[in-house]
């Protein structure tokens, strides 16, 4: 039986995470991940959509009304629906630290949170939401975590009231770069003290999740120990997403290997693997149902794709896409829905 819902997306920025200036290889344009994305298919089932990065060389956050028409319709004309936007808060901003900092990351927010609306009002984006993170290392949220949380929690509650009045939800990504959202209790008591659910929540990603099991920034929070037993990690996944799932509203399939990756200008963070990788840790259609238990009563109607740090040559190759889709099939078909 196939399922109307999730809608199955792709994310364009792993065409320009840990590429570009300074890194090993270069930046791959939206035009050409568009094409990869829409040349996949599966038993004559394709991508529904892509979820976007507002950052060059991709889109410029500062995009004008008529450019960004464009590129709706060029979007549209693939039949993709667009879904979820990273906001560029990381090169100017911080959501702790300097009142400056603080300021652009609430002002790459609004930027985006407009780039989104406008989306809305051409009719190529009918859900997602803006994704969003500290923009700050977890050495400096240690020098003072109780102060520093507190300011991240105040910076976030800023941008959510930014973004709802442009009709958005932010989704706080849970990753073990991210100060005071670098293990899952962390990330879970940042969510409680913004205390905005209706728009403000969490995006889960298989990839980092599973480095939030095994502590690797947070030691005093892991719930695994190496050599672990498939009992023993059913029972800390249970309690990991027992806890993150009531906030989760963005949802990211990736496997993991259980190491860690960055490039470029991009911190070490949980190593995004190809779909069909033997050394994934995961179980990727069964990991993905602890997340997607009562998906469409939080409003998630897409999941999405990410598969950051991949070499070029993986990226380009037809057959990598093809799989990925295989995969995303497999979880829709396990634990999707038929209406949003």
């Amino acid at each position: 039986m196939t399922r109307a819902y999730p809608k199955l997306h792709n994310a364009m920025w792993p065409g320009l995470v840990g590429k570009g200036p300074g890194a090993e290889e270069p930046a791959i344009d939206l035009d050409t991940m568009l094409r990869l994305t829409a040349e996949a298919e599966v038993d004559g089932q394709k991508f529904d959509g892509v979820d976007l990065f507002l950052y060059d060389p991709h889109i410029n956050i500062e995009i004008g009304d008529d450019d960004l028409r464009r590129l709706a319709d060029k979007i549209a004309s693939y039949g993709f629906a667009v879904g979820s936007l990273v906001a560029p808060i990381w090169f100017e901003g911080s959501a702790m630290g300097e009142p400056i900092k603080r300021e652009k990351f609430v002002e790459a927010v609004e930027k985006a949170a407009r780039i989104g609306a406008k989306f809305r009002e051409h009719g190529v984006r009918r859900y997602g939401v803006i994704r969003i993170d500290s923009a700050c290392s977890p050495a400096a949220w240690s020098q003072d975590p109780v102060a520093n949380q507190q300011q991240i929690a105040e910076t976030f509650r800023r941008a959510a009231s930014v973004a709802r009045s442009y009709g958005e939800r932010l989704a706080a990504e849970g990753e073990i770069c991210w100060g005071g959202m670098h293990s899952w209790k962390d990330m879970l008591t940042l969510l409680q003290m913004v205390n905005m659910p209706e728009t403000l929540g969490f995006q889960a990603d298989l990839a980092h999740t599973y480095l939030y099991l095994l502590g690797y920034n947070s030691p005093e929070h892991a719930l695994l120990q190496p050599g672990y037993s498939p009992a023993e990690f059913d029972a800390a996944y249970r309690q990991m997403t027992d806890a993150l799932r009531p906030w989760t509203i963005d949802f990211h399939v990736a496997q993991n290997d259980g190491t860690v990756h960055g490039s470029g200008s991009h911190d070490k963070t949980g190593r995004h693997c190809p779909a069909d990788d033997p050394n994934g840790k995961l179980d990727v259609v069964a990991a993905a149902g602890y997340w997607l238990r009562d998906a469409a009563a939080r409003g998630i109607q897409h999941i999405c794709w990410d598969g950051c740090m991949f070499s070029n040559a993986t990226l380009m190759k037809p057959e990598t896409w093809r799989t990925i889709l295989k995969l995303m099939l497999q979880v829709r078909e396990a634990h999707g829905w038929d209406s949003p």
